[in-house]
């Protein structure tokens, strides 16, 4: 007869056990694995997806798993829809076919996407719950800022890329595309708009918009195309938005360096413009062929003065061109002969080529002097550094680096 109070006893502490376990336990996480069969729908579909690039024996992948399942979490919280925000993960072991599309180099790998289209800016922040949750929030701010009357234009930043957009209706095909390309540059520039009657002056041949570039006299720029094609709305901006000479900062010297190009760098002091300008004008005139080859940068001396030091060089030496192919680095003999019809043309030409490595190992080409080369015991020879921005780099201390060969330059 004592057994049914044991038995009462024993339901008793179950239930409690489950109680305590259920007070415990995280949410389930919503984590979508993604494979060739689905990707291409939940990442369409998805106005945000944040894409966990993982491989299972990768200790670092192992450490992430359970933060950016909690930060889906918190997440959910707040973007209870689910197309809102879509957290997933592709392991690339099983799948190295979608590896190979997004060209993964390191695990784990945070590659944000819109509305399907991967983002060129990947998630490099902390590993926390709260970094990866306000990572997220970030990118659910509006982009666009709505002007409510045209004096606002003239408080815009002149040292920011401004694009602004006049709109009879905020709901409209043409907005919408405004919209979905300011969500893709909003890193890149600041995007305005004006609806209604406070466009109206500035509609006089329908929806209109317009970019206005860094500094006070930079004429505008009106897009002639059609704002319902998002495609050629897109490359517009792009093409305003991102410079062809861009600059290199801690911040994103990481990003930039992944990219696994060379970078063709000025060295230049904060407020010295004129050369600046100066280099842009000769890349445009010059190397606009090589683009995609080598990256285009400009970098302030002050800031780098360690690179500076690398290849002998001060501030007071700027302005200062460099090449650094992560192998080594390669000083632009005169900044004075930039202008010289093809100097600056022939000196990345030299890098494609092999002649500045070669140079480097074995002295001149016999049929060729290069300017700025010593002569050493009767022979001549370039002796440049090791790379300096290669430390910039992925750090293994936080990935596992795949193996990548890059070429000896």
């Amino acid at each position: 007869m004592k057994l049914l109070p044991i038995l009462h006893s024993l339901d008793i502490r179950f239930c409690m056990i489950l109680l305590v376990m259920g007070l415990s336990t995280p949410g389930q996480a919503e984590i979508t694995s993604l494979d060739s069969g689905n990707i291409d729908d939940i990442l369409n579909n998805a106005g945000v997806a944040l894409v966990n690039f993982y491989a299972d024996w990768c200790r670092f992948s192992q450490m992430l798993h359970p933060i950016f399942e909690e930060s889906s979490n918190v997440v959910r919280e707040e973007f209870p829809e689910a197309t809102q925000v879509v957290f997933a993960r592709v392991d690339c072991d099983q799948h190295s076919d979608i590896a190979q599309r997004y060209r993964i180099s390191k695990y784990p790998t945070l590659k944000l996407f819109r509305n399907g289209m991967m983002m060129k800016r990947e998630y490099r922040g902390q590993r926390s719950v709260t970094a990866i949750a306000d990572f997220i929030r970030q990118q659910k701010v509006d982009p666009v800022k709505e002007l409510h009357s045209l004096e606002e234009i003239n408080a815009a930043d002149r040292g920011k890329r401004n694009i602004i957009g006049y709109f009879e209706l905020k709901d409209s095909e043409n907005y919408h595309t405004f919209e979905k390309v300011a969500n893709i540059l909003r890193d890149d520039c600041v995007f305005l708009a004006a609806f209604g009657e406070v466009s109206q002056s500035e509609r006089f041949s329908g929806d209109n918009v317009i970019y206005k570039p860094v500094g006070e006299s930079a004429p505008d720029m009106v897009f002639l195309g059609s704002l319902s094609n998002f495609d050629l709305t897109y490359a517009w901006a792009q093409d305003k938005c991102v410079p062809l000479v861009r600059e290199i900062t801690f911040e994103n010297g990481e990003e930039l360096t992944e990219e696994g190009i060379p970078f063709l760098i000025l060295f230049h002091l904060k407020d010295d413009m004129e050369s600046l300008e100066k280099f842009q004008h000769e890349v445009a005139r010059q190397l606009i062929s090589e683009k995609g080859s080598i990256n285009f940068l400009h970098a302030d001396c002050d800031k780098f003065r360690h690179p500076l030091l690398h290849i002998q060089k001060t501030p007071a030496d700027c302005p200062v061109i460099a090449i650094d192919s992560f192998r080594h680095m390669y000083v632009f003999p005169d900044y004075k002969d930039i202008t010289l019809p093809g100097k600056l043309r022939q000196f990345v030409l030299d890098l494609h080529s092999g002649k500045l490595h070669r140079e480097f190992h074995h002295g001149p080409d016999p049929t060729d002097s290069t300017p700025g080369q010593e002569e050493i015991g009767g022979e001549v020879a370039s002796s440049p550094p090791d790379s300096s921005f290669q430390k910039l780099a992925p750090s293994e201390t936080r990935y596992t680096i795949l193996s990548r060969d890059r070429d000896e330059l």
